[in-house]
């Protein structure tokens, strides 16, 4: 029965005119809406956020034109299921005059192979190809396949369109609108929602199936506490994703194991995305540990690596051998310092000159011009080293990495004064 369908699928819409958000791509006279008013749509690849309309879109897109309409999913889906498809495809041809759509969710999880069977039917239209990723196609999908497709960028609902939504459900939906349900506060659940319709209209359930009676309130605390009392409703996309990831870095930095692995487990239980909290590690492997423990980032980077072979649920225990040994390692800002104000100086100064002597001279010309003329190669000297300037003449005095006060920083510190005197 329809009634037993979760909050966010009986909301789908059906149509372009139900169709909330987006108004840049399908609002009236915008681009996809004119080919979809047209009844002939090219291949493209929907690219956003979770929870923007995606998935919708491409059923809408499938109904208006009254084409055969196919999905995979990347993370279930192989070649194999990719030929099959294209097979039923040529088979719907004789029937219609309209292309078979096939829609591919996650499209960026598609492997080189599974895009390359895609091609020769893309290319002669044995079928239109809508493709759906939360990740950039530049970098996730092959050249070939991306230049037989339009891209569209679809962006997070903002207020207007949640309140829209939300006016929507609680008026039209076929259960809530049994209910007496008053809108008082809507602050907290557009804020948790991020920008997410599904998101939305999950909190939305929740925070009703809580309730006794068809008299309901919906509050600013009463959101914020259904969401606490129910980890499963951790917001991927919404403030507590932020709110999470942060204690969780800031664990890490404060050296504390315990609140750390506390915080991973949060993630993992509520759904994040492991790629997300493995990015992360490498982050702060850099930022906060850098020189203290140069192995941090070898060890997050090889976490990342093991994560994508190993995969869920497995990827748990590599995350966490990671997260505590970075909370336990000691600590050091002073190459995330160094950077950010070498990067302060060059807006400060410009685009100084590169001194002669350190510039490159593969012609004739430019070894006439004085091109790398006094240039000293550290090689040919005892320790491998001479003195010589590297900065450009106008900033010779500037400081930009100091050292931190660590056994393995240290060494580094005494080496450099060993070299170069006072400068460090």
């Amino acid at each position: 029965m329809i009634t037993s369908q979760p909050l966010a699928e009986r909301m789908r819409p059906r149509t372009l005119d139900d169709y909330i958000g987006q108004k840049h791509l399908v609002g009236p006279g915008a681009v996809l809406r004119r080919m979809i008013d047209a009844g002939r749509v090219p291949s493209f690849i929907l690219w956003g956020p979770p929870g923007v309309g995606k998935t919708t879109l491409a059923r809408i897109v499938a109904s208006k034109l009254e084409a055969p309409f196919y999905t995979l999913s990347a993370i279930s889906s192989g070649v194999k299921e990719v030929r099959e498809v294209i097979e039923k495809a040529k088979g719907n041809q004789f029937f219609n005059t309209v292309s078979p759509i096939l829609f591919i969710d996650e499209i960026h999880r598609f492997s080189k192979s599974q895009q390359d069977s895609l091609l020769n039917a893309v290319e002669t239209g044995v079928l239109t190809l809508i493709g759906a990723t939360t990740e950039n196609p530049s970098f996730e999908v092959i050249r070939p396949l991306l230049s037989r497709c339009q891209v569209y960028v679809l962006k997070s609902l903002d207020k207007n369109d949640l309140l829209t939504l939300l006016r929507k459900a609680v008026t039209e939906d076929i259960v809530l609108k049994e209910k007496r349900i008053k809108l008082t506060e809507t602050d907290a659940i557009l804020r948790y929602s991020g920008g997410d319709a599904r998101k939305l209209l999950n909190i939305l359930e929740l925070v009703v199936s809580a309730e006794e009676g068809d008299e309901i309130e919906i509050l600013d605390q009463k959101v914020i506490d259904r969401l606490q009392e129910n980890p499963a409703a951790y917001d991927k996309g919404g403030e507590m994703h932020y709110d999470i990831i942060s204690a969780f870095i800031k664990s890490i930095r404060g050296s504390d194991p315990d609140g750390a692995i506390y915080w991973l487990a949060r993630m993992v239980e509520g759904g994040e995305d492991p790629e997300f909290i493995a990015r992360r590690l490498v982050i702060s492997a850099s930022e906060d540990i850098g020189l203290a423990n140069p192995n941090a980032l070898l060890l997050a980077n090889a976490c990342f690596d093991a994560l994508r072979k190993i995969g869920w649920p497995e990827g748990r225990i590599i995350l966490a051998e990671t997260t505590v040994y970075l909370a336990c390692s000691p600590k050091s800002n002073s190459a995330y310092l160094a950077i950010d104000e070498a990067l302060a100086l060059v807006r400060r100064t410009g685009n100084l000159p590169v001194p002669l002597h350190l510039r490159n001279a593969p012609t004739q010309l430019m070894k006439e011009l004085g091109y790398a003329k006094e240039y000293k190669y550290a090689h040919d000297y005892e320790n491998h080293f001479v003195r010589q300037e590297y900065l450009p003449k106008e900033i010779l005095n500037e400081r930009l990495w100091k050292g931190q006060e660590n056994p393995a920083e240290h060494k580094l510190i005494e080496r450099m004064r060993a070299l170069w005197g006072d400068r460090f």
